[in-house]
């Protein structure tokens, strides 16, 4: 099973704390969880406006799980035990996400390493960026910088058929939503 995941955190340094993660699997049941022992002295404006801001399950360790989707707020240790189960329901799992250098190391970080990852957990991680610059034949750099909204914009302006539109709701810079973006750009680019 693809699993497509993206992580907030305080910000691109190596001490760097985990705010939030979201995921998605190919058949849409997802995961989100806010961690409630991050480090807040790490949050410069932007983290405080555009990840902080768009957090909103509340201020106190609780588990929601629905049909099809789980949300969890609480300490990483908390999480670490919510995120396993909700993994342990697939037989073989492999990680995808975009720019993921940060966003795997911090996943493993919630297990401790690598070797403590789930046996069902794929350890490298598929990274759309890298796809994103060979459709476009762009470089890795370009692709970095092309926005993954403009994507799936043009995707619906040239798309034709409206049951072909992809729509999201949600915050850009929470994890969930921008979990689900990685999800539909790599459905549009996939070869």
């Amino acid at each position: 099973m693809k699993i497509f995941f993206d992580t907030e955190f305080t910000g691109l340094h190596k001490d760097t704390t985990l705010v939030s993660i979201g995921m998605i699997d190919e058949n849409g049941r997802s995961f989100y969880a806010e961690f409630s022992d991050y480090d807040k002295d790490q949050c410069d404006d932007w983290i405080k406006e555009n990840v902080i801001k768009h957090l909103y399950l509340g201020n106190y360790e609780h588990i929601e799980i629905s049909d099809n989707h789980t949300s969890v707020y609480g300490n990483k240790k908390f999480i670490k035990e919510k995120v396993e189960k909700w993994l342990s329901e697939y037989n073989e799992i492999d990680l995808i996400s975009d720019c993921c250098h940060y966003d795997m190391v911090l996943f493993i970080d919630i297990f401790g390493s690598a070797f403590d990852l789930p046996k069902n957990v794929n350890p490298a991680c598929h990274d759309i960026n890298q796809d994103i610059g060979k459709k476009f034949s762009i470089s890795e750099k370009e692709a970095f910088d092309l926005s993954r909204e403009k994507i799936i914009e043009n995707h619906n302006l040239f798309s034709g058929n409206s049951s072909n539109k992809i729509f999201i709701t949600g915050d850009k810079h929470n994890s969930l939503y921008d979990a689900k973006v990685i999800k539909e750009i790599y459905n549009i680019i996939k070869y």
